[in-house]
């Protein structure tokens, strides 16, 4: 049965619309205007297309790299609506592979069983650089091999990303994985720009986490960063916390990067969602302190930032437009990903975000159906 709303305002991914009707049938968006039915259900707020994060590791008290199973994608998924995520990437840091094999039958089977949100699948390493591997537990960076190139060349995982660091994948391996359908993204690497160019004219399309875990810009030497900022073709992914990137570095980055070519993550790890305030990691113990996780061993862990929260930060930090920052948080990383996601508009699935004044999410939908509602 049709589903008939009139939006007070109606963000539909380029522009805003008032007093708007919206028609949802079969998981779709059937029509956007028209005359409403007398029956139509008034959304107070502002409804948006919903939010897109490439880089989850966990949540709702889960973390994939600990708990590899479909109930813990639906904890991930049920935390992160909370917060207008209406897409993502369940994200595997590095492990052994056959936790990475149990990583892709969860996402295999999430995809399958209709586990809302769950786009594919991000396996963040094992292939990356020691010296800036962060919080990865070092024992567990290795080579790509066969082993990896059969989990990433699998039909049946929906969307696949791979960061890597390039000083450690040649090139022709890097085309083979895109050849695979992979969407690679440079990250944990210590690489010079001459070499993480290399990596992008391979087919590299993204940067995961831009600054952080990686070569800074030299004056003679563009490393990482430089390279990511001066690629006009790639993505380059944000943690806009407050602790993996200040606000002066997003705003550089939102002046060096072509329109639509940086897009927000959360990098988020078990407790969003949750009210626990600590969880292992291999073999240590990650705390929250406010919203700010660290490890026993000092390094920052992942976040506890939530996709609502980063569309906030950028808007009140970087003095980013509402719908700009929206943009960032659903259409860009929808084009990154190739996915038809991000946009309100006849045809498209209908995930959706309703907001009050204060930008507080207040219900989600995940085609066409209501995940989440704060009332």
């Amino acid at each position: 049965m049709a589903q008939v709303f009139i939006a007070d305002k109606l963000f539909d991914g380029e522009q805003l619309h008032i007093d708007v009707a919206l028609t949802i049938d079969g998981g779709k968006v059937v029509a956007l205007g028209g005359e409403p039915a007398a029956d139509a259900v008034r959304l107070k707020g502002l409804l948006a297309p919903g939010l897109i994060d490439v880089q989850v590791n966990g949540g709702g008290g889960a973390l994939f790299n600990n708990d590899t199973t479909v109930n813990a994608l639906g904890k991930m998924s049920a935390a992160h609506a909370r917060f207008g995520t209406t897409g993502f990437m369940p994200t595997l840091i590095t492990d052994q592979v056959d936790v990475m094999q149990k990583a892709a039958d969860a996402v295999s089977a999430a995809l399958k069983e209709g586990v809302p949100g769950v786009l594919g699948v991000h396996f963040e390493g094992p292939h990356l650089s020691t010296p800036k591997k962060g919080t990865h537990e070092e024992k567990f960076i290795r080579p790509l091999s066969d082993e990896e190139l059969a989990i990433y060349g699998r039909d049946d995982l929906g969307l696949k990303m791979v960061t890597l660091a390039p000083e450690n994948v040649a090139p022709e391996d890097i085309r083979k994985l895109v050849d695979l359908g992979v969407k690679v993204c440079l990250g944990h690497s210590n690489a010079d720009g001459k070499t993480a160019a290399a990596a992008v004219a391979a087919g590299a399309t993204g940067f995961t986490h831009l600054y952080n875990a990686m070569s800074p810009l030299h004056s003679r030497d563009p490393g990482m960063v430089g390279t990511a900022l001066i690629s006009d073709d790639c993505w380059c992914g944000l943690i806009a916390d407050g602790h993996h990137v200040s606000a002066e570095a997003m705003i550089l980055a939102l002046k060096a990067k072509p329109r639509g070519k940086v897009v927000l993550v959360t990098d988020a790890m078990s407790l969003v969602g949750s009210d626990e305030m600590s969880f292992p990691l291999f073999d240590r113990i990650v705390t929250r302190d406010g919203d700010k996780l660290t490890s026993t061993t000092g390094e920052l862990a992942g976040s506890h930032l939530d996709m609502i929260g980063a569309v906030r930060n950028v808007r009140d930090w970087c003095g980013v437009e509402l719908g700009e920052a929206l943009r960032m948080a659903g259409l860009y990383p929808a084009q990154f990903l190739g996915a038809d996601l991000g946009r309100i508009k006849a045809g498209s699935r209908a995930d959706l975000i309703l907001m009050d004044e204060a930008l507080q999410v207040q219900k989600t939908w995940i085609g066409g159906q209501e995940v989440f509602s704060a009332g």
